[in-house]
């Protein structure tokens, strides 16, 4: 399989993760009632800021086989779009960058002590994906595709984080998997020294068998949305369960706050192991259809 093959297969785990976490209902009770009989959410499971940002990764690397970063942002500022649930600073870089024709470069000195949030986590999953044969080329390419909105060390190495640990799922495919103490121990050395890689260790160490309740407390949830606080719990539920996207997802979103990103990032690491025949096809045809501009482009 190529390298555009695989990360094609990491963006349908991730989008279609990213669909289902956003469809979960606003009243406790039938969150509750949701969870326990796995009703799935009627259709059609629209995809958020996590999948359209995603989208323009793999379009460029459809194009230059590798992170551009001049291109990346510029395809990020031209298929912006208000209404895909962004965070208020990328709204508001995003619309330097269309509306001002300002430089990323400049856009993230901004607030480039404040940008550590888990956009760059939640969107590199394919970038692990394309470069799964090469660890430190993941490295690499992660650092560059975070590079564009996130200024701060701590969002770029959830990005590191997460793109290693996808490339991973494609090197264990067809083995015998890592439990997830194992699985975050192949994923440490390659994260900068951060609060990231401190809680990642964190994860690793909970005991086998540790509830995701207490995962939850552990480690964060997403609530903060900030790469601390969601890649440490994402990685954790990842890694217990890797054998299984469905359950994979069902898991995450148990325990999730940012429930549409935990289950984009979980999405585009499992599915790399799974294979994109253990998507759903009931979820799949739930899920919006791509943009037509990423169709286009194909």
């Amino acid at each position: 399989m190529n390298p555009l093959e695989r990360a094609l297969i990491s963006l349908q785990g991730l989008t279609v993760g990213d669909a289902f976490g956003d469809q979960l209902p606003l009243k406790p009770e039938a969150v509750e009632q949701m969870l326990s009989s796995r009703a799935l959410p009627p259709p059609i499971w629209r995809w958020t800021d996590d999948s359209n940002m995603a989208f323009s990764i793999v379009a460029i690397l459809r194009q230059y086989g590798e992170i551009n970063q001049d291109a990346l942002a510029q395809s990020f500022a031209m298929h912006y779009d208000v209404s895909r649930g962004y965070g208020p600073s990328v709204h508001k870089k995003m619309r330097k960058m269309r509306e001002e024709n300002a430089r990323w470069q400049d856009v993230i000195a901004i607030d480039g002590s404040a940008s550590y949030g888990n956009g760059g986590a939640m969107r590199v999953a394919p970038v692990g994906a394309y470069f799964a044969e090469n660890l430190p080329r993941v490295v690499e390419q992660a650092k560059l595709s975070a590079e564009v909105t996130h200024a701060h060390p701590e969002g770029i190495a959830g990005a590191i984080a997460i793109a290693v640990a996808a490339a991973l799922a494609w090197q264990l495919k067809g083995q015998q998997p890592p439990d997830r103490q194992a699985f975050l121990d192949m994923i440490l050395p390659y994260v900068p020294d951060s609060e990231v890689r401190e809680k990642i260790r964190h994860a690793r160490n909970l005991a086998p068998g540790a509830s995701i309740t207490l995962a939850a407390a552990a480690l964060g949830d997403g609530r903060f949305i900030t790469a601390q606080d969601t890649v440490a719990f994402t990685l954790w539920c990842a890694g217990e369960k890797m054998e299984n996207y469905e359950e994979a997802l069902w898991f995450t979103l148990s325990k999730s706050c940012d429930r549409d990103t935990n289950c984009a990032i979980v999405g585009g690491i499992v599915v790399g192991y799974t294979g994109i025949e253990t998507i759903p096809t009931e979820w799949h045809n739930r899920r919006e259809p791509y943009p037509e501009w990423f169709n286009k482009d194909s």
